[in-house]
C-alpha cells in the first residue's frame, strides 16, 4: 500500500478490517482518482447517523454482497464519504471519528477542530492537543 498520512500528520492507520472497510477494502480509508466519494473520514457508526444517511439515500444498513457491503450496524467502524460526514455535522448526526485512521484528504471538507470535536476516544483528542 502506498504511504498515506492522516489527519494527524502521521502514518494513516487502519479503521476496520471487520466488516472490511475503505474504498479499495483493504481496511485504510485512503482515496485516489477512481474514488468520487472521497471515503476518507474513519467513523463509529451510530443509530442517528444511519438513519440520517438512509434519509440521504445512501442506506448503509443493509448488506450488498455484490458490492462487497456487509451492511452496517451501530459500533461498526467504516470509512465514510466526507461530504456526507461533513452534512451530518451540519445536521447535528455527526458520528464519532478515528483521527489517525482518518486521510488527511478529509481537511480538504472538514476542518481539524471539526474532527477533533468529534473524536471517537480520548486518547485521540489529547493527541491533537
Amino acid at each position: 500500500m502506498e504511504s498515506h498520512i492522516n489527519v494527524l500528520g502521521t502514518a494513516l492507520e487502519c479503521c476496520c478490517l471487520d466488516p472490511l472497510t475503505g474504498f479499495y477494502r483493504d481496511g485504510h480509508c485512503r482515496t485516489g482518482v477512481a474514488d468520487t466519494g472521497t471515503h476518507v473520514i474513519c467513523a463509529t457508526m451510530t443509530e442517528s447517523f444511519l438513519r440520517f444517511t438512509l434519509g440521504r439515500g445512501n442506506d448503509l444498513s443493509t448488506p450488498r454482497p455484490e458490492f462487497r457491503f456487509p451492511g452496517l450496524k451501530p459500533g461498526d467502524r467504516w470509512c465514510l464519504c466526507a461530504v456526507r460526514w461533513r452534512e451530518a455535522l451540519e445536521a447535528g448526526t455527526a458520528p464519532p471519528v478515528h483521527l489517525a485512521a482518518t486521510d488527511a484528504k478529509a481537511l480538504d471538507y472538514v476542518t481539524l477542530d471539526q474532527l477533533r470535536a468529534h473524536a471517537a476516544d480520548v486518547q485521540a483528542s489529547e493527541a491533537t492537543s
